[in-house]
């Protein structure tokens, strides 16, 4: 036994030691890369949107003018030079070359400031003249209407257009009425001749959602004898609205994930397919991997919803009618609860009484001069409002939310500038002036765009034959991407709407 044992030692020591080669080892197969999970398919709001159309204007230099740029310098005897839609150069006389074969415009003893910027207005979807068959800015059928659009409405011959550009208005927000809770989408339109409201779009500018709280909705639903007929009702309608929107955010977003399973089994299979593997009569092969079947399909599309869910995801800027300061905040305090950002409360007479809030959660004010006391919630008014919030750091904007003050958003920002320094609040003109020009492009999102005199901006100028805060100064001439639109002193036929067309005499 010891014998073998020994015997059997010694042979596995041999052949340890034997130069024979040993048996291979069968490799195992090199392991295949993971490949990164399919990427979903875009959802239907995630299109990227059309780049806008290229501009060509002529190189023109407006010379000599008190050029207020709204962006915190005024040149006394100033220099804009404007090329192809955009701001080239701005600055003083003799630090700002004049290019060989610019166009000169002499503003001498005249001033030119951005173009004005109205920020709530209902042009074209209350058209002149006011009548019934021209009334299109509310859809109030509905307490919630986010599937509508003002741009749908929108009247690109109504008179009060060319009115506004001769005040030297070149942007507006078109927003749907007060009406509803949510009364839809605005539409942010250049302010040059078009046929169609395609034409005047403002290529670029983020969408927007027209809110409105208070006694507006509670009045005209609260008369029907249905929801909403008080403040409570109001809220609880943004909050069914908002939860429902969330809820259809996560429908799309859970089909988006089972298209990534779908098309990951998809891939499986068609290169199991493409690699000849097929099951064989007697199972010696593996099976393939089963056929995933069709796509899973994508929820209905509910186009109010979806707007719902931008202003969720901050893509759709809120604009809120809203007046008393108590339903300010109790909306910021909804907000917080639905995940919800208001850009800019509009109207908001209270918002002086609140404006260290508005400040510290970033919150614009959109409101007027001096109108006042023409419902109850509007009674408690100051005429310091403006400069208050401006002193505050609130994003502060003067609108019209009509025709007719629309032609006078300089005169009405000069008479809320006198207001705010007889309170003692110490405010200056160019703050006043980006009441309706800068810091109306931030509430309407387009502010890397417009509402400042600064080279590369878009070419919007007004030339104006005094100041601009002044009842005696005239709109001389207004440059829209650089291209003049509008001379005093030679009417345009182009401008006239083809409504007003021999209804008039012409001027002798």
């Amino acid at each position: 036994m010891a014998a073998a044992l020994a015997s059997s030692v010694a042979l596995v020591v041999a052949s340890c030691g034997s130069t024979a080669t040993a048996p291979s080892v069968i490799p195992r197969p090199a392991p295949v890369p993971s490949e990164p999970p399919p990427e979903p398919p875009p959802l239907p709001w995630e299109q990227p949107p059309a780049s806008p159309p290229p501009i060509d204007s002529p190189l023109i230099a407006i010379v000599g003018g008190t050029v207020m740029t709204a962006a915190g310098e005024t040149f006394v005897d100033g220099v804009v030079i404007m090329e192809d839609g955009r701001l080239v150069a701005v600055g003083p006389r003799d630090r700002t070359p004049i290019p060989q074969g610019a166009r000169r415009v002499d503003a001498t003893g005249r001033w030119v400031t951005p173009g004005l910027i109205d920020a709530h207005s209902h042009v074209g979807v209350y058209a002149v003249p006011a009548l019934r068959a021209t009334a299109d800015g509310n859809e109030a059928t509905n307490p919630v209407t986010a599937h509508v659009w003002a741009g749908d409405s929108f009247w690109p011959q109504d008179p009060a257009i060319s009115r506004l550009l001769a005040a030297g208005v070149t942007t507006i927000l078109v927003l749907p009425g007060s009406a509803n809770l949510i009364g839809g989408r605005g539409v942010t339109l250049r302010l040059r001749p078009g046929r169609s409201v395609g034409e005047m779009l403002f290529h670029g500018a983020p969408d927007t959602l027209k809110m409105a709280c208070g006694e507006n909705p509670r009045r005209v639903y609260g008369e029907r004898n249905t929801a909403p007929s008080t403040r409570m009702g109001n809220v609880a309608g943004y909050r069914a609205a908002f939860q429902g929107a969330a809820e259809y955010g996560r429908q799309w977003r859970d089909w988006q994930h089972q298209y990534r399973l779908w098309h990951q089994k998809r891939l499986r299979y068609e290169r199991a397919l493409d690699a000849g593997i097929a099951a064989s009569p007697d199972g010696g092969v593996a099976s393939p991997p089963d056929d995933p079947g069709p796509a899973p399909a994508p929820p209905a599309r509910d186009f109010g919803k979806e707007a719902l869910l931008g202003a969720l995801e901050g893509r759709v800027l809120v604009q809120m009618h809203c007046y008393r300061a108590d339903e300010m905040l109790r909306m910021i305090e909804l907000g917080r609860q639905l995940g919800l950002r208001i850009r800019v409360f509009h109207h908001a007479v209270e918002a002086y009484k609140v404006r260290d809030v508005l400040a510290r959660e970033g919150i614009g004010v959109a409101t007027w001069a001096d109108w006042w006391g023409f419902k109850l919630e509007a009674f408690d008014a100051i005429v310091e409002n403006l400069a208050l919030l401006t002193e505050a750091g609130v994003h502060a904007v003067l609108h019209s939310d009509s025709a007719q003050y629309a032609q006078r958003l300089g005169q009405e920002a000069g008479k809320a500038l006198a207001a705010g320094r007889r309170a003692g609040v110490a405010i200056d003109e160019d703050q006043a002036l980006r009441w309706i020009t800068a810091e109306a492009a931030w509430a309407l999102g387009i502010e890397s765009r417009t509402g400042t005199l600064e080279p590369g901006k878009m070419a919007d100028v007004v030339v104006w034959s005094g100041h601009p805060f002044s009842v005696y100064s005239h709109v001389d001439l207004v440059f829209l991407d650089g291209v003049l639109v509008y001379d005093r002193t030679r009417p345009d036929p182009s401008l006239v709407r083809d409504f007003e067309l021999g209804l008039t005499e012409p001027a002798p």
